[in-house]
Order: structure tokens, then C-alpha cells, then sequence
């Protein structure tokens, strides 16, 4: 088999790269915000439902979860410049298709096409990473930069789109993502050196498959109980599909000879702490921009740049602290700076429980900046620490683990978020209504819609000479929502920084669970192992590698 070994080449070779690693992350990561803070604009064109609105994030963030690390092992078996490449052209085809969306079943389909772009390119820009900088100390400045891309799509995408959404079309914020693309898949060709793992490795479809079944019923059994109820026939049957496929996906990748995911991984406390503080951290992150959009746009009446402005605090503060941490990782201990930078999120998350429909630009900006500080200390050593806890010969792998759980995370967020803001907001809508003096018939009328259509729906009737009163008891309404969501996604931060505190320490002389993922490292698991690095080392310890 022709295997490349770990590059020392030249440096223009390794800085070409990083520049297209970083280029690869930030076409995945643009649709996120562009299209969160474009909600109600698609909303108001086509008429979705709440539940529709989830989807059209979903749709994205779903075939992200679900092929990660499907297009991981697709890279370390063919060679991972032409996964790379691919995911870029899957990325331009689902702008394109987006772009000349009529309907938003349509949309639907280019978001999902635009995530398997993305899910190509995640594993396989750390993958070129790791291979192009074995050394663990300068890797982990590489990671930085790669991961301050990543906040950087985030920030420029609402900017992208309050600028399209006043002179255009909502359906052209997809237009740049497909020019970017495209010639990112050319210079590619001249600029990347391809790479495979360095072991024998078959791609798993079983393990595919039953991934793919998990992740997408369990998805879909959130947002339809949101939208419907959790005891419907299908919610109760699509719960119960997720629950068999994923104890089925355990027992395929244990017993198969070249696992999609070798479960061994979790036998290392750093991989598992990163692993799940990654997936509750983004089921809050993703699912709070998607309620922040619509707090903007339903509640405080503001344009999409208006919004974009305001959601740039986040992501430039996330920004602004990307690069000390990423020089602080090698004299400050992950396990600190992970804990520390999801308590400020949390304190951030539960500040802006007192926001309400007036609450200025500069009040939301002091309870928005820490949660950006934050998100900035934690997005580093995070990822650095999931790919440095295992041998180097499956850092390809454990960074597809790390990326599909947080993108199934991610996937989660809208769906769980926007189930409780549904169900409290619907629930809390006839009483503000009745305290904005709406009762009988025209309440009747309004309830009645609301319950059948969501909240949006409302937007949509001729309510005459009580427009005022509704608008103002839709926006009462989707606070309580809001509330309730951030009081959940607050707890579930600090669950995450209670897991990072425990399991992050530092292993006692050579950690068992190196050797035992060594040893089970697929079919080629007799590679060597170069020097794998451990950066969850104790309080201001320094990381080490052990062997």
C-alpha cells in the first residue's frame, strides 16, 4: 500500500497547508450563522413553521454528525487531499441548489448537501494538519489558527447576510460560499500534498449505516415532539429506531476488524472529556444562535445587520482570544483553561436570562462578550487536546470522533431548544394575550393558529387594530420561551466544565488507555507510535507525550 509517512518538508509546503486547512474550515462553518441570522427573512418568503426553521438548520448540522468520520476513514483509505477537494465541490453544490431555492423542502436539500461538504472538510483539514506537523507543541499553534477560522466563518457570516438581506434576495447569502469554493478546490490541487494513514484500513459501512440511522432518528423524534408531542406514533417510534441503531452501532464497532470509530479511543479520560464537553457545548452554542435570531428578529424587530452586528460581539471576542490561548496551551493546563472558559460561557448564558424586547445594544453586549471569551478559551485546547490524547496514527480518527459528536451536538441544539421555546412560548401565549386585552373570538383565532402553525404563523394574519397588542404578546410569550432555553443551555455548560474538571488530569506515568488504543489501532495497529501528546495535564502543568 503506498503510505505517506508524517511531512517535515519544507516550510512554504506546511504554511500552503495551513492556508487551505483554514480555507477548508471556514466554507464548512459559513452557512451556520449566515443562515441562522436569515431565518425570518426565509420565514417570511416561504412561510415555514417553526419546526420547518429548525430543519432548515438541521439539514446542515445533521449530515455533519452523521458522515464525519465516515469521510475520515474515506480520507485515510484514498488519500485525504481528494476528500478534501470533494467536500469543497459538495460545499459549492449545496450554495448552488440553495441559491435557486423555491421551496423550503428545496432548501432543505441544499443545506444538507452544503453539511456533507462540511463533513468532508472537518476531519480532513486537521487530518492534513496532523500530518503536515508531527510535532505536538507547534501542532497545537497550527490548531489555533485553524480554530480561529472557524470563529472567523462564524463572524462574517451574519455580516455577509444583513449586507445581502438589504440590497438583495435572502437566497443570495449562499452566493459567496460557491466562488470560494471553487477556487479553493484549484489551488488545492496545486498546493496540498495528499496523505493516508499509515496502518491497513477498510471503510466501515455497517458502522456507517447504523450511524447515519442514529443520529438522523433521534434528530428528527427531538423536533417533531417539539413541534407535535413526544407520545405521537412517530416521535415514540423514531426515539425508539435511534435507541436500537445506536446500541446496534456500539456492538458493530466493537466487533469489527477496521472500526469507522474504535470505541478504545474513550479508554483515554482527555479524549472522552473533550469528546462530550464538544457536544454539550455546541448543543448550546448552535442552538443559541438559532433562538438569538429569532430573539432579534421576532422580538426586537431588528434587520439582519442590526442582528449581525450584535452577534459579532460573540464571535470577534471568540476571535480575540483565540490566539494567546493557543500560545497559553503549553503553560497552562487544558483542564483549566477548558473549565475556566465554560464557566464565563455559563455566567454569560445566565445573564441574559434578563434581556427583554428593549434591552439596548450595549446592555446585550456585556452579557454577550463573555460567552465569546469564553468560547475562545475553550475551542483550542479543546480540539488540540481530543487529537494529542491518542497515539499519532489515529489523530485522523479521533479528530472525526471529536468533530461528529460536536456537530451531533449541534445538531441537537435548534431541536432541543426549539422544542422548549416552542412548547413554553405556545403554552404561555393565550395568557399574554389576555393580559394585552385580547379575549373571545379574535383570541380564539389567534391561539388557534399559533397551535397549528408556531409562533410565526401569527405574523401572517390580518389582526387589524390589534396588531400592536399581539406583536407585543408574541414577544412576552417567546421570552418565557427564551428563558427556560437559557436556563438549560447555562446548566448544560456547567455540566460540561464539571466533566472537563474531572476527567482532565494528568496520567500517571504511561496512561493505559495510550497502550490500549495503540494496541487496538484497527488492522494496522502494530505502527509506531511517534511521541503521542497528552496537553490534559494538572493545574499549570506542562503537557507531555508519553509513548
Amino acid at each position: 500500500m503506498n503510505v505517506t509517512t508524517p511531512a517535515s518538508g519544507p516550510t512554504d509546503r506546511r504554511t500552503a497547508t495551513l492556508v487551505m486547512a483554514c480555507l477548508g474550515v471556514f466554507v464548512a462553518y459559513l452557512p451556520v450563522t449566515t443562515v441562522a441570522v436569515s431565518l425570518p427573512a426565509v420565514q417570511s418568503a416561504l412561510g415555514a413553521t417553526t419546526a420547518q426553521l429548525s430543519w432548515v438548520q438541521d439539514a446542515f448540522v445533521l449530515p455533519m454528525a452523521a458522515f464525519i468520520l465516515t469521510a475520515g476513514a474515506v480520507g485515510d483509505v484514498h488519500g485525504r487531499k481528494k476528500v478534501f477537494q470533494a467536500g469543497l465541490l459538495f460545499s459549492a453544490a449545496g450554495a448552488a441548489v440553495a441559491l435557486t431555492a423555491q421551496s423550503v423542502q428545496m432548501l432543505w436539500v441544499g443545506q444538507a448537501l452544503a453539511g456533507l461538504g462540511a463533513a468532508t472538510l472537518l476531519p480532513t483539514t486537521l487530518a492534513l494538519i496532523s500530518h503536515a506537523v508531527p510535532d505536538y507543541r507547534e501542532r497545537g499553534r497550527f490548531i489555533g489558527l485553524w480554530a480561529t477560522s472557524l470563529m472567523a466563518a462564524l463572524a462574517v457570516g451574519p455580516i455577509i447576510a444583513g449586507v445581502v438581506l438589504d440590497h438583495f434576495d435572502w437566497r443570495w447569502i449562499y452566493l459567496p460560499a460557491i466562488p470560494v469554493s471553487l477556487l479553493a478546490t484549484l489551488f488545492a490541487a496545486r498546493l496540498l500534498s495528499d496523505s493516508r494513514a499509515p496502518y491497513e484500513r477498510r471503510l466501515d459501512w455497517p458502522g456507517q449505516i447504523t450511524a447515519t440511522v442514529t443520529v438522523t432518528a433521534l434528530v428528527y423524534g427531538v423536533i417533531e415532539g417539539g413541534a407535535d408531542s413526544f407520545t405521537a406514533p412517530k416521535v415514540l417510534t423514531a426515539l425508539a429506531v435511534a435507541a436500537v441503531s445506536g446500541v446496534a452501532f456500539v456492538l458493530v464497532e466493537r466487533r469489527g476488524d477496521s472500526p469507522m470509530l474504535d470505541l478504545a479511543l474513550f479508554r483515554s479520560p482527555a479524549f472522552t472529556a473533550t469528546t462530550l464537553v464538544a457536544m454539550i457545548t455546541f448543543l448550546g452554542l448552535i442552538g443559541f444562535f438559532f433562538l438569538l435570531s429569532l430573539y432579534f428578529g421576532m422580538v426586537q424587530q431588528l434587520d439582519t445587520l442590526q442582528a449581525a452586528w450584535r452577534m459579532l460581539v460573540v464571535t470577534a471576542c471568540a476571535i480575540l482570544v483565540g490566539g494567546p490561548v493557543g500560545r497559553l496551551m503549553h503553560r497552562v493546563s487544558a483542564r483549566v483553561l477548558i473549565t475556566g472558559g465554560l464557566l464565563v460561557v455559563a455566567a454569560s448564558l445566565f445573564s441574559l436570562v434578563g434581556v427583554d424586547a428593549h434591552t439596548s445594544f450595549l446592555a446585550l453586549a456585556w452579557r454577550l462578550a463573555p460567552l465569546g471569551l469564553g468560547l475562545g478559551a475553550v475551542m483550542t485546547p479543546m480540539t488540540a487536546t481530543a487529537v494529542a490524547s491518542v497515539p499519532h496514527h489515529l489523530a485522523g480518527m479521533a479528530a472525526a470522533g471529536n468533530n461528529a459528536f460536536r456537530q451531533l451536538g449541534g445538531a441537537l441544539g435548534p431541536a432541543v431548544l426549539g422544542a422548549l421555546l416552542t412548547t413554553r412560548a405556545l403554552d404561555r401565549f393565550p395568557g399574554h394575550l389576555a393580559d394585552a386585552g385580547l379575549t373571545g373570538a379574535a383570541r380564539e383565532r389567534i391561539v388557534t393558529a399559533a397551535d397549528h402553525g408556531g409562533l410565526g404563523a401569527v405574523a401572517g394574519l390580518d389582526l387589524g387594530a390589534d396588531t400592536g397588542r399581539v406583536i407585543g404578546a408574541l414577544g412576552e410569550a417567546f421570552l418565557d420561551g427564551l428563558r427556560l432555553c437559557l436556563l438549560v443551555a447555562g446548566s448544560l455548560t456547567l455540566l460540561a466544565a464539571v466533566v472537563a474538571l474531572v476527567l482532565l488530569r494528568r496520567p500517571r506515568g504511561t496512561g493505559a488507555g495510550h497502550t490500549q488504543v495503540a494496541a487496538s489501532g484497527g488492522a494496522g495497529g502494530t505502527a509506531s507510535m511517534a511521541g503521542a501528546a497528552v496537553l490534559s495535564g494538572s493545574d499549570g502543568g506542562e503537557a507531555r507525550g508519553e509513548v
